[in-house]
């Protein structure tokens, strides 16, 4: 991953992308993924503001929201199964799920209670009436209930009156796709591609500089000295250094191919959102390249043209130099549409090469045209290549040098004889016609291009995968209590448990280029100061903070994944210095992005894993039995013939491929598993199925770290231990919990000014507002110097 703004900061960029236009509707998924609680909830009590005083309309998802991030909700719409189990004001949900004889437990977040309480394996812990049998009321049951409530038949009676069109505003309706004037919105696309240019500008200097040391290559084979002008052989050789700038050129713009397809994602966006149309990106793009490729082309025919010796004619420069410049124009249109079209770098990659193999095969000058069977004489005629080529040797070969010489045969003069051998005709005037053909086809293609990303739909969206099984079983009674059988399944190999300890840890990086040209006078910048813990074995450690306190660059710093910046400081494995290339054998990492192939089952994934880092000696039967036992025990039995799919396109869902993440991992059967915020983007039951996987690791006295965000109570209670990061990677706390958190409450309640937690209030979130950076300002005190000088 590139370096940048942390996921959580990215998470709010996105919100705040949306609350800065005019829509007064917004429709928000998922926002708080790779967000703290703390943030969550001012993300949230600000859009609560933006409704309540501008009347505005906000519709929200939210994974496993915290309690008072839930509280400043108006209104819940809880979904099960694909139907409405309760729609109305949060102030009575619960009294909804009371008289369906069901009750939310003291400790216990609201929100997590609901997506519980319909769940088939998690409903029998929350019935109230323990005197009655315990009896499993499917979701189709609690939506017929709903409708009888209170608050269904409120909402049904709202529903049968037909709403009033005069209380409309006569300026509710918009009729403008666009409220920006055209030129604005062109100007605004300007300046972004400029400045991405400018961002990019590697890219562009490499590729200068690519051009002129191939250009140097060409050269070399084609030196002035060895070049002669004596018969039709020579002519032929020349032929040979025209094609190096037809041919190279048209390769180089094979780049825009790669860079077109990884923006594709933000113009999809950017037009269904109506930001601005398809032309205002791809206008600005094209035009902007003109300049690029003006000094490409005069480099590389400065180079080669007089390097070669070609025509010494000002005039046939200058018109060698236009050609270069349209076929390198209509390469960038070319691969910028396949691009467009085909949307993904590996369906670009086959059906791209096939329509350049076509332009190659049937341009001219592999098979002379009247070589060329007739029925693909039509592929000749829409070859780009094939105008160019027919150009380029008209240029050369009519000039005085060529056609003030007699042919071998003396039928004709020698310019022509080289003509005639390559089927192309010898007046002048087919080489203005092939240089407004590669015209044509330079503005062709970047308007179909502009026409793909109108009206070609963005790849498909993500879909759970469920299996047949629990199709069927949605609808089957229960008749059994819950049990315990995901106990220690799934870890019956033999480990070495092993303790991890490190001290003083500090990591610095070199000054971001943009941070010195705001003023930052330091070159180095420091993102963990100082950091020190142990991590012991059967203890599942929490590690904690804001979004972008440092929490998953420690992780990367201890499991030795950080390839470039500077690192200090002492870490131990037992007691011994950590080696990386043992080190790496005995552990496993979990990263925050689910990387897996995407054209293989669930199954085959964790097989794979397993037999590539399963010691030898374990038998074929052991590890197969191994990863079977590891898919009951994160719960993908069900799925484990689902192909993977590509993220954000198809195949398993966010939860579904972030359980395979851990599952990967645990069939190597490491003795330290390091997983980053592995309860991000899962609902409630999803990360409490998770969080079970991962006790249940722990529990056989593996040492596991887990990075996590917005934890619920119960969740962050699973916890034994706690490293607190604030903002500059600075420990705030580290140590045990406490039944109920309570040593972590009592360490930050001893200063003083913090206030109590309230009652029922979420322990995670709580000491992550309480230790803010606006806390410390307003109380004067660093709270890891408090933490140093605490006992």
């Amino acid at each position: 991953m590139r370096r940048g703004i942390s996921g959580g900061q990215k998470k709010r960029v996105t919100t705040g992308e949306m609350l800065v236009g005019p829509a007064k509707t917004l429709f928000m998924a998922e926002i708080s993924t790779g967000l703290d609680s703390s943030t969550t909830f001012q993300i949230v009590k600000c859009l609560q503001q933006i409704v309540h005083l501008t009347e505005s309309t906000i519709l929200m998802s939210l994974l496993q929201p915290a309690p008072e991030t839930f509280d400043l909700f108006d209104d819940i719409i809880l979904l099960s199964e694909g139907q409405i189990v309760y729609q109305g004001p949060r102030e009575n949900v619960l009294e909804f799920f009371e008289s369906c004889g069901f009750i939310c437990p003291e400790r216990k977040g609201i929100a997590d209670f609901l997506q519980e309480v319909t769940s088939k394996k998690d409903q029998q812990q929350y019935w109230a009436d323990k005197r009655k049998p315990y009896r499993y009321i499917p979701v189709s049951e609690f939506n017929e209930r709903f409708k009888c409530f209170h608050v269904g038949e409120k909402l049904k009676r709202e529903l049968s009156i037909p709403y009033d069109k005069s209380e409309s505003h006569n300026a509710a309706l918009v009729f403008e796709k666009y409220l920006v004037p055209k030129m604005e919105l062109l100007k605004a696309s300007w300046d972004k591609e400029l400045l991405l240019m400018k961002r990019n500008a590697f890219i562009y200097i490499f590729k200068s500089i690519q051009i002129v040391f191939v250009a140097f290559i060409a050269t070399t084979l084609y030196l002035r000295t060895t070049m002669h002008h004596r018969n039709e052989q020579d002519g032929v050789i020349y032929v040979g250094a025209l094609l190096n700038s037809l041919l190279i050129n048209m390769f180089n713009g094979f780049a825009d191919l790669s860079l077109i397809i990884m923006r594709l994602p933000v113009i999809y966006k950017q037009r269904d959102l109506m930001f601005h149309p398809p032309w205002a990106f791809t206008l600005p793009a094209f035009l902007l390249r003109i300049p690029i490729s003006i000094v490409e082309s005069i480099m590389w025919c400065g180079i080669l043209y007089f390097g070669v010796d070609l025509a010494p004619d000002a005039g046939r420069f200058f018109k060698h130099l236009l050609l270069v410049f349209l076929i390198q124009n209509v390469a960038a249109g070319l691969f910028r549409l396949i691009a467009g079209v085909c949307k993904t770098m590996n369906i670009s990659n086959t059906g791209g090469a096939v329509v350049l193999l076509l332009i190659f095969l049937l341009g001219g000058f592999i098979l002379p045209k009247t070589r060329i069977p007739n029925w693909w004489e039509w592929a000749y005629w829409i070859s780009p290549l094939s105008y160019g080529f027919k150009a380029f040797a008209i240029n050369e070969f009519l000039d005085p040098r060529w056609t003030s010489k007699r042919s071998s045969d003396n039928s004709t003069n020698m310019g022509y004889a080289v003509l005639n051998n390559l089927d192309i005709p010898t007046k002048e005037s087919h080489y203005w016609i092939g240089a407004a053909a590669l015209l044509g086809f330079m503005f062709l293609f970047n308007i179909l291009f502009t026409i793909a990303l109108m009206y070609l739909e963005a790849p498909g969206k993500p879909q759970a995968i469920i299996s047949k099984e629990e199709a069927a079983a949605m609808e089957e009674p229960i008749s059994h209590p819950r049990g315990t059988s995901d106990a220690k399944k799934g870890m019956v190999l033999q480990f070495t448990p092993y303790a991890m300890s490190f001290d003083n840890i500090n990591y610095f990086v070199d000054m971001p280029h943009e941070m010195r040209e705001h003023g930052v006078t330091e070159k180095i910048l420091q993102l963990l100061s100082n950091v020190t813990g142990a991590f012991r074995p059967g203890v599942l450690t929490a590690l904690m903070g804001v979004s972008g306190a440092g929490k998953t660059t420690l992780m990367d710093v201890l499991a030795g994944r950080k390839t470039g910046g500077y690192i200090e400081g002492d870490i131990r494995i037992s007691g011994f210095p950590k080696k990386q290339e043992t080190f790496a054998r005995i552990s496993g990492y979990c990263e925050q992005t689910d990387i897996h192939s995407p054209t293989i089952t669930v199954q085959e994934s964790l097989i794979y894993s397993a037999f590539l880092r399963l010691p030898k000696q374990i038998s074929k039967e052991d590890k197969t039995i191994f990863v079977r036992e590891v898919m009951e025990l994160v719960e993908l039995d069900n799925i484990k013939d689902a192909i993977v799919g590509l993220p954000g396109v198809s195949g398993l869902s966010t939860e579904q491929r972030k359980r395979l993440t851990i599952g990967v991992e645990l069939v190597a059967n490491p003795s330290i598993i390091f997983m980053d915020e592995p309860t991000s983007g899962l609902d409630a039951r999803a990360a409490a199925i998770v969080m079970r996987a991962v006790r249940n690791t722990v529990d056989t006295g593996r040492t596991v770290v887990c990075t996590i965000h917005q934890p619920s109570i119960d969740i962050f209670e699973s916890f034994d231990e706690l490293l607190l990061l604030k903002r500059g990677g600075k420990v705030i706390y580290a140590g045990p919990l406490g039944r109920h958190s309570q040593n972590v409450i009592d360490h930050f309640e001893e200063v003083a000014g913090v206030p109590k937690i309230p009652e029922k209030y979420n322990p995670a979130t709580w000491m992550l507002e309480v230790s803010s950076a606006a806390t410390e300002i307003r109380l004067g005190i660093d709270f890891a110097d408090h933490y140093s000088a605490s006992p």
